[in-house]
């Protein structure tokens, strides 16, 4: 067995994903949701071993409250400063690292598998757990220039000094020139999910050959995302970023690592009402 702890956690594609992966590798198994109150998040984890887990995924706003529960940090969740996977030991000890970057990484090598992000500055916008996957990503795939957007300045220059490197805090009002010049720009916030205000970004500046990426995927096309598509931009949205950081889990879990399929894509578009 195996689960995802959020709150709210009922509106999550991951136990769609996990289910069909569970059947396709022919496992007597289970994926399930648990809605998890925040500030009861240690209890729930102590609990997965005695109840048979092998581990579980974390989403929102459980990434941070983690880190300071399991026994065991790997030194990529240390470093993204976030948690979006746990692994339950044999003992009863709980191990945690991080797969979202990996999930950005294998989204951008499926659909732009000649994207280098070394040819040019990355615009990324948003300072939170994703935006922070998102620069760790970045960094592994060799970017030169990072310009990091966030609404206040002191998130940006705390993960500019954290993590070293090419990473530039940019001012929210600077936002729009952010993106001249850049080869992708990537949306790590929340602004344009169901039910949130659109992102508040003219796209002016923007290369027309420029990636504009979404990590979100509720709605499958972004306002953010739909502005960059009609004027000419290549978009990518969040569904492969879920997706991809998957079969990293199942390999810590399982031992196995699934394959990514069309028909699991598929279905889980559908699940979103394909828009």
């Amino acid at each position: 067995m195996a689960a995802v702890m959020g709150w709210p956690v009922m509106h999550s594609l991951s136990p769609l994903m996990h289910n069909t992966w569970m059947e396709q590798e022919g496992l007597k198994g289970t994926y399930v949701p648990l809605a998890i109150e925040p500030g009861t998040l240690e209890p729930a984890l102590r609990a997965l071993h005695p109840l048979g887990f092998a581990g579980c995924n974390l989403t929102i706003p459980h990434k941070l409250d983690a880190m300071t529960i399991v026994d065991e940090v790997d030194d990529v969740a240390r470093k993204i400063g976030a948690m979006s996977c746990v692994v339950v030991h044999e003992d009863g000890s709980l191990f945690g690292t991080n797969n979202d970057w990996l999930g950005f990484v294998g989204n951008l090598k499926q659909f732009f598998p000649d994207f280098r992000a070394d040819t040019g500055p990355v615009t990324v916008i948003g300072a939170g757990g994703g935006g922070r996957a998102v620069c760790y990503a970045m960094l592994d795939q060799g970017a030169q220039e990072i310009r990091l957007v966030n609404r206040t300045a002191e998130e940006p220059a705390l993960i500019a000094a954290e993590f070293g490197g090419p990473i530039t805090p940019v001012a929210w009002a600077d936002r729009h020139d952010a993106l001249d010049g850049a080869v992708m720009v990537v949306n790590a916030t929340s602004q344009g999910m169901k039910g949130e205000p659109a992102l508040d970004i003219d796209l002016n500046k923007l290369p027309v050959s420029a990636l504009a990426v979404d990590i979100i995927y509720t709605p499958l096309e972004t306002p953010f995302l739909a502005a960059a598509r009609m004027r000419g931009n290549p978009t990518l949205n969040g569904l492969g970023m879920l997706l991809h950081q998957g079969p990293a889990a199942w390999k810590r879990w399982f031992g196995i690592e699934p394959a990514i399929t069309d028909a699991l894509r598929h279905r889980m578009e559908q699940a979103l009402g394909g828009h």
